[in-house]
């Protein structure tokens, strides 16, 4: 399991998401070979090593002769990769090929097209770097870490690398809309798996609470100010409700509703008990990205404690809530999706809204987001065994972690053996 963690300073639901897959992998009798780095490693590296950083997106000599050692060693049936950057570099696919060991990856962001990996700028959903050889807006842009000489590294590192994702034997794509991103990129789909990420059973969900909840990073993708341009077309209290926990640069947009209106209290950063404490004061838990948000683990957390959600038709939310059907790649156009539930009083949603099997999708719009916002509120009890019957069938561990053993079983049976 190869992986480069984020720095611990920035909150990572991938680093989460890698731990958790290990212990559940072990628990499944898989044996699992950690190969990990961090970036925090960065700032104690030594000289000569923080003079190849630069190069290290493209090659990571040292990387590459750890996993080598590590290779010959143990003889891994497969490598599961998730995130290369900027420690471990995607040489590492070619590594692992090199000796014979077939690779899997996880597709947790765009960055196979786009240098931020979130196909997001300046505050709106960007895809200029789509189909071209090289990303030059990204480097006009400065799209990665706010450095032209960067975005220019990782601009050329995606160029350079091109051939090298296209030889990966198994891409897992968290949801249908990450698996339209990597048909769109030109991966066939036979080399396509949907499976989505797990989390622990919190148990059996406790009796819906009042209002709406909002949990996530307070930043600009997140769509808060969306989120709080709908709510301010209610009269204050008619909805019941909004709770707001999180932390970030919007954080000050989250106080100053507080403040001005009776029915918003701002919860700020909340421990796993205050998260849990949230949720069942709750009926409805808010997604309401502005950007193709792959899988916010956030919506997965409501389903399970039976909450349905009243999220934006964009990237994954449309597929977590089961609102999902074959549509235009990411960005061409709203999601064409269908309503899901009989008699759910489809007339009355706004246009381009739907109502899945667990919860609500309307276009990232204000008029959208505030004509849903009481129908959600409305039709929270009817959606809320359907909400934790999604979470079973889909998101628990014990789902999520034998498909994974099936990928590396299909895998390893088709698997031709090295040359020693």
């Amino acid at each position: 399991m190869a992986h480069n963690r984020y720095r611990e300073a920035q909150p990572s639901g991938e680093n989460t998401i890698v731990d958790a897959e290990i212990a559940q992998l072990t628990a499944a009798g898989v044996e699992v070979l950690p190969f990990l780095r961090s970036s925090d490693e960065i700032p104690t590296m030594p000289r000569t090593a923080k003079a190849l950083l630069p190069v290290s997106p493209i090659y990571a000599p040292r990387a590459q002769q750890q996993l080598s050692r590590l290779i010959e060693e143990h003889r891994p049936d497969v490598l599961h990769l998730h995130n290369p950057y900027p420690l471990l570099s995607p040489w590492v696919v070619r590594t692992a090929h090199r000796h014979g060991v077939p690779v899997v990856q996880t597709v947790h962001n765009y960055r196979q097209v786009c240098s931020s990996g979130l196909y997001f700028r300046d505050g709106v959903i960007c895809q200029d770097c789509r189909g071209r050889a090289l990303g030059v807006p990204a480097i006009v842009h400065r799209c990665y870490r706010g450095s032209r000489a960067q975005s220019a590294l990782m601009a050329t590192t995606l160029a350079v690398h091109r051939p090298t994702w296209r030889s990966v034997d198994r891409f897992v794509a968290l949801t249908s809309a990450v698996a339209d991103h990597l048909r769109d990129y030109g991966i066939p789909d036979e080399r396509i798996v949907v499976k989505p990420n797990g989390i622990p059973d919190p148990g059996r969900p406790a009796p819906l609470g009042d209002g709406f909840l909002f949990l996530g990073r307070l930043s600009p993708e997140k769509g808060l100010d969306l989120l709080l341009d709908a709510w301010r077309r209610h009269p204050d209290g008619a909805l019941g409700p909004l709770r707001i926990a999180g932390d970030g640069e919007l954080r000050p947009l989250a106080e100053a509703a507080a403040e001005e209106r009776g029915d918003v209290t701002f919860l700020g950063p909340l421990d796993r008990a205050g998260v849990r404490a949230a949720l069942e004061a709750s009926a409805v838990v808010l997604a309401t990205s502005t950007w193709h948000d792959v899988l916010p683990t956030v919506i997965i957390e409501a389903l399970a404690s039976g909450r349905p959600v009243l999220g934006t038709a964009l990237g994954g939310i449309p597929y977590l809530v089961g609102a999902d059907t074959p549509r235009e790649p990411a960005g061409t156009g709203p999601a064409r999706v269908a309503s899901a539930v009989p008699g759910d009083g489809r007339a009355t949603l706004p246009t381009g809204a739907v109502t899945g099997e667990a919860g609500w999708v309307v276009p990232p719009e204000p008029a959208a987001l505030a004509a849903a916002l009481p129908l959600a509120r409305a039709g929270a009890a009817t959606l809320s065994a359907a909400a934790r019957a999604r979470y079973e069938r889909t998101f628990h561990p014990d789902v999520v972690t034998g498909q994974l053993v099936d990928v590396y079983a299909g895998l390893m049976s088709a698997r031709t053996p090295a040359t020693p």
